[in-house]
């Protein structure tokens, strides 16, 4: 199967190439805007939300050791 040149095979192939040569620089640039997204919005919230976490949890540690220290003495805490 022998394809000459301007064939309806060769024109669509054109016509694909055209247009996903044109939705790239759009992809591209939409990437960039998710991932300003997840860098200003997402990855901000999730320290602040690993922070007060880890706060938390410090404070149910300290707890705990109080436990510990009290059981340690022969008392016992509320």
């Amino acid at each position: 199967m022998v394809h000459t040149p301007g064939t309806r095979f060769e024109n669509m192939g054109r016509r694909v190439d055209e247009r996903v040569g044109s939705a790239i620089p759009r992809t591209e640039e939409e990437i960039k805007k998710a991932s300003s997204y997840l860098n200003d919005e997402v990855v901000s919230h999730v320290r602040q939300d690993s922070a007060q976490a880890l706060r938390s949890a410090a404070a149910q540690l300290g707890k705990l050791a109080d436990r510990l220290d009290a059981n340690r003495a022969g008392r016992k805490l509320e």
